[in-house]
């Protein structure tokens, strides 16, 4: 029999796990186990800090609901999502737009509007047309592209947020012959992460804000093209260097411009902006993306 010493523990977990029939999930877990005992090592934790851990973490999933998804938020905070989406950024065979967060208020289920429509039930701020292309790497434009959009109201706030069973300020739209896209929205505002759950918590308790800068999602797709799960991100604002989920890049700044000739819908103030999509490879058909509709996350944990 083994004796298990704080010398031997991590050793002792890793055999019994090697019977693990998934090469991956071996891999992985395998690799957890050593990075969390090094990490207890490293840090000297003690029982009652271990005990704080786990009530936080309980806390984190008890705030989970199929409207509000807090370990998406966790991960997104603590840089994780930044990290993961970064390395996976890695895997494309080609260089299209920079991507950024899905975040915790993706849904599948937006409407289909036509091109040119509102995406906000009511306009509560400044209104503003959203155009551009959506072409390859080499520049030609993709017709019959998706382009999904949401985004929080002039008042700061996802719609799930004020009602979980309405749907406002998000929508899918498609692009036309020439690759061009155009909808409607508000301009929208930065605003705070959710600050009453135990990430909001978290977050004051390290003295940050907590803040993002203002921004608009987009996930956009065509057949035989990388999925592009990105977001522009208004000039001006105030936390763009710092944003707390570390989102906002210098390439996905886009600005409001006067109302104009040249886009589609006239007599608006517009934010223009042309997405790249880099060709599918191999990888994009097995990794996915960080980031989900809350529901299909709490709909896989009941199976």
């Amino acid at each position: 029999m083994r004796e298990i010493t704080a010398d031997t523990v991590t050793d002792a977990v890793i055999d019994q796990m090697s019977t693990t029939p998934d090469a991956r999930m071996r891999e992985i877990m395998e690799s957890a186990v050593r990075h969390l005992h090094a990490f207890a090592r490293e840090v000297d934790l003690k029982p009652a800090e271990w005990i704080k851990g786990i009530e936080f973490m309980t806390q984190v999933g008890q705030k989970c609901t199929p409207d509000r998804q807090e370990f998406i938020l966790l991960s997104d905070t603590l840089g994780l999502s930044a990290l993961v989406n970064a390395m996976h950024d890695r895997t494309a065979i080609e260089d299209g737009t920079r991507t950024s967060l899905l975040g915790p208020f993706y849904r599948e289920n937006a409407p289909s509007l036509p091109t040119g429509a509102q995406i906000a039930n009511a306009i509560d701020g400044q209104e503003v047309a959203m155009w551009g292309r959506v072409v390859n790497v080499d520049g030609t434009p993709l017709a019959n592209a998706t382009v999904s959009v949401w985004q929080t109201s002039g008042t700061g706030l996802y719609d799930v947020q004020v009602d979980p069973t309405g749907t406002d300020y998000r929508g899918v739209f498609r692009t036309d012959e020439k690759g061009v896209y155009c909808l409607r929205s508000v301009a929208p505002i930065g605003y705070s992460i959710p600050m009453d759950g135990p990430v909001g918590k978290m977050v004051v308790s390290q003295g940050r804000h907590g803040m993002r800068p203002a921004h608009i999602h987009f996930l956009i797709g065509a057949p035989g093209y990388r999925e592009l799960v990105t977001a522009l991100y208004l000039k001006g604002d105030a936390h763009l260097a710092d944003d707390v989920v570390f989102g906002s890049s210098a390439d996905l700044v886009a600005e409001v411009k006067p109302a104009d000739n040249e886009c589609p819908i006239a007599n608006l103030p517009n934010i223009r902006f042309d997405f790249s999509l880099a060709r599918e490879g191999a990888a994009d058909r097995r990794t996915g993306r960080v980031g989900a509709d809350p529901a299909a996350i709490a709909r896989a944990g009941g199976h």
